[in-house]
This record gives C-alpha cells, structure tokens and sequence, in this order.
C-alpha cells in the first residue's frame, strides 16, 4: 500500500480539505493558494499512474482508489465554485452535467466488472478531462485572481466544452455499457 504512486493518490485525496479551506478566505492570494493546491493535485494524478506502470508497482488498491480521488476532488471543487458563486447559474448545467457523468461512469464501471468486462478510457474522454483540468484552475483564481479580466469568463467557456465532451463521452460509455447488458441479459456472457 505505501507505494510511491499510492502516496501519491493518497496525497491527491488528503489536498482536499485544504483546496476547500482556501474558499473561506476569498483574497487574491488563497485564490493563487487554491489554484497550486488543484494544479499539484491534479499533475499526481499523471504521475501516480505513469510510476505504478514505469515501476510495476500497480497495485488493486491504486486501481481502486485513483478513480475515487480524481472524482472527489472534482466534485467537491465543483461544489464548492458553485456554492461560493465563483461561476455564473449558467454555469451550473456543464457542472452537474459533469457530475452526473462521473456518477454514470462509475456505476457502469462497477456493473461491468462483475462480468469482468474492462471499459478503457477512451481518446476524447482524456480530452474531456484536460479541458476540466484547465477550466477549474481558472475558475478558482476567477476575475479575484486577476481583476480586469474576464477569467471567469474564459473559465466558464472552457467549462461548456468540458461539459459538452462529458456528453458525448458518457452517451458512448452508456451505449456501450448497454450493450454490454443486453448480452449478458441474452446469456452470451
């Protein structure tokens, strides 16, 4: 368990809290804060995966927990940028869109393990995620971060394309999961 890539994972979780904490006192500064916090968080979710793989230290617990650390801290960023009105109402439909996937995902993940059927990530899904794993940081700093500038507009746009591409890559992960079901409702599995 205490393997480098696991600490890693472990430590993408433990950020959590302290992203979160930073909401709380809204400056310039714990907006750059927030951003470095997300940002390291976010580049040990590449480095946790290439040094299990590089190392051979792949383990069922990293397996298991690299999935629930990435969707923890998105979701609770998504949360909390809402919550702490840091992206406009609109901006709340790409958000929950993205959750809501994220919920699909993992249930469809989960089903289709017990017929020991893999759904690898797919091409556009990695693209969806590069897209959210730049609007968010832009969404923390936000017009605070840099007044004068319209930050939070650019974070919100980048956040539709997130949310667009959460669409089409949950419709595919969906049509896909389905068919799964319909086999194995059929017997073939």
């Amino acid at each position: 368990m205490l393997t480098l890539p696991n600490l890693l994972t472990l430590g993408r979780i433990a950020a959590i809290p302290a992203l979160l904490a930073t909401f709380y006192w809204d400056t310039p500064a714990m907006r750059w804060t927030a951003c470095a916090i997300f940002t390291a968080a976010a580049v040990t979710d590449f480095f946790d995966g290439y040094l299990a793989r590089r190392f051979n230290q792949v383990s069922a617990i990293g397996r298991f927990l690299d999935p629930i650390a990435d969707k923890l801290l998105v979701a609770a960023l998504l949360l909390f940028l809402a919550a702490f009105g840091r992206f406009s109402t609109l901006g709340l439909i790409p958000a929950v869109v993205i959750l809501c996937r994220e919920i699909l995902v993992s249930g469809l993940r989960e089903y289709l393990a017990e017929l020991r059927i893999g759904m690898p990530v797919t091409p556009l899904a990695k693209w969806k995620t590069t897209v959210q794993l730049i609007a968010l940081p832009v969404l923390i700093v936000g017009d605070g971060g840099l007044p004068g500038h319209a930050v939070t507009l650019i974070g919100e746009i980048l956040l539709w394309i997130a949310g667009l591409l959460t669409m089409i890559t949950g419709y595919g992960y969906l049509k896909a999961g389905v068919a799964h079901m319909r086999a194995a409702d059929e017997g073939r599995f």
